[in-house]
């Protein structure tokens, strides 16, 4: 039996190369993975002797060769195969462990050169690894290290089931896939601007979930695999206390951590089903809290909570005082982590804030049967373009309420109305099949609190109705995109009930 160790990732490789000498397997090798078993002590045979070819250009080329291809591909079982190996003295290869060159760690660094980036494209191990997965059938093909051990106690108890052979080799094909799903990102990026015609996404699962949204449902997570800087997000968080993650709570703290982060202030969101039912920022991280909770405290309970601000002792006494799933931040001092640690049931996220510019916008995929849905992020919004359509122009504070209401507004599911005062969100109306439904729900839950407060549209009023409702509420001034038929008649309106109106001319409509 006769196995080809070829691997960027040297982990465990000398113990395979080992283990399979021991059970009485020849090891062929290459380059870097030749000297590392070389080194362990452990007979290997180079591949130049097996191809009785030198590696050329630079290493490109070194397994593309018919002794290797050939050994690999051949059907043990075909009389015609065999004949050809026989004739052309090629010796069938019975096992394959290959991983490939660091692309996408090598694009990490945004200051990478191209023909640097372009050196890390693998093309031998993707031969390779392809070839044996072709041909599971006799071969096994080994592209994960933590497989080592157990292929290993597989062969020396009687051999490899085909069944096993198989998932290995779909396991491989997946590698290579995502592997040229980087690369093909990585080309494509600054080139055009365009969706491309075929659109494949690579991922790495992170981990199993108890289940997905509902007990009966099975779950897991994965990371995306992209070609530069990963978006820094709730996956890469470090867990300090609390139960197992859900899917439900991975999805809830995505919503949060994203509701903050365009804030520069001391800010904290209350998520409940992926809504910020809570939002506030102040001069203080305590105080932004005891305002968000405000909000709806009654939303609140069981949700999770975000701060863009370390957590201190003050903050975490406040927030002991009621039931929450999962709380996220940049930190947490000791004093908080005891506070808060108390509760067995609260999970305590670690998260740094991601740095401006530290990766490339993302694609919106969304799934649909049989399909998938794929939008840009739309780029960013421009207040320079927004414009005062009422008589009257916002006041200071109104303004301020108007921009964190704006922002909010992105982060709640349409048709989104939002209610803020003083840098809070006081009243949310979401999901609901109509603008009208929306407006009336807010202003139930801001209560007395309307007054004077300023409110955001996600999308254009259709009709005058929904101001109307908004000032008969007492709000005094609106933020939306503007572009309805009827933008007269929603205008007019505001001007009869004295509210400052401005048009974003951007929607932002999230289904």
């Amino acid at each position: 039996m006769r196995a080809l160790l070829s691997v960027y990732d040297k982990t465990g490789v000398a113990d395979l190369a080992r283990g399979l000498v021991g059970l009485g397997w020849q090891v062929i090798s290459t380059g870097g993975t030749l000297r590392e078993i070389a080194g362990a002590g452990v007979p290997v045979t180079p591949v130049t002797e097996v191809t009785e070819s030198p590696e050329i250009l630079d290493g490109r080329v070194k397994t593309l060769h018919p002794a290797i291809h050939g050994g690999l591909l051949a059907r043990r079982d075909d009389p015609v195969h065999l004949a050809e190996l026989d004739r052309h003295r090629i010796t069938p290869i019975d096992l394959v462990a290959a991983n490939l060159y660091p692309f996408a760690a090598t694009v990490r660094d945004p200051a990478v050169a191209l023909p640097d980036a372009v050196e890390q494209i693998d093309i031998g191990g993707p031969a390779m690894i392809r070839a044996a997965a072709k041909n599971f059938q006799a071969v096994t093909v080994l592209t994960d290290p933590t497989d080592y051990a157990p292929v290993l106690d597989q062969l020396g108890g009687g051999g490899m089931a085909l069944e096993r052979r198989r998932s290995l080799a779909a396991k491989a094909f997946a590698h290579v896939a995502a592997y040229d799903t980087v690369v093909a990102e990585y080309l494509r990026h600054g080139l055009d601007a365009s969706f491309p015609d075929e659109l494949t996404v690579a991922a790495r699962k992170v981990q199993d979930l108890r289940y997905g949204e509902n007990p009966q449902q099975r779950g897991a997570a994965y990371r995306r695999l992209v070609a530069g800087s990963p978006p820094v997000g709730v996956l890469d968080a470090v867990q300090l206390a609390g139960k197992e993650l859900s899917f439900n709570n991975l999805l809830d703290a995505d919503a949060a951590w994203g509701a903050i982060q365009a804030f520069a202030d001391p800010t904290v969101a209350v998520v409940k089903h992926t809504i910020p039912c809570g939002l506030a920022s102040r001069d203080g991280l305590a105080d932004a809290f005891a305002a968000a909770l405000a909000g709806d405290p009654v939303s609140a309970f069981g949700g999770i909570v975000a701060l863009n601000r370390p957590v201190g002792r003050d903050t975490a006494d406040r927030m002991a005082e009621v039931f929450f799933e999962v709380v996220i931040a940049p930190g947490f001092t000791p004093e908080a982590r005891e506070v808060l640690g108390r509760k067995k049931q609260l999970r305590l996220l670690e998260l740094a804030a991601p740095r401006v510019g530290d990766a490339r916008p993302a694609w919106d995929i969304r799934p649909l049967a049989g399909g998938l849905l794929v939008q840009d992020d739309g780029g960013v919004d421009d207040p320079v373009r927004w414009r005062v359509v009422s008589r009257r122009a916002p006041s200071s504070t109104e303004w301020e309420d108007l921009r964190f209401g704006w922002e909010t507004a992105r982060h709640v599911k349409s048709n989104a109305i939002v209610l803020v005062k003083d840098r809070a969100v006081i009243g949310v109306g979401s999901g609901q099949p109509n603008r009208l439904e929306s407006v009336g729900i807010a202003a139930r839950k801001a209560g007395g609190r309307a007054v004077g407060a300023a409110l955001a549209s996600d999308a254009f009023f259709p009709f005058a109705d929904g101001v109307e409702a908004a000032a008969t509420a007492g709000v005094s001034s609106v933020i939306q995109p503007g572009g309805s038929i009827r933008d007269a008649e929603v205008i007019a309106a505001a001007d009869a009930a004295g509210l400052a109106m401005i048009f974003t001319g951007t929607r932002h409509f999230r289904h």
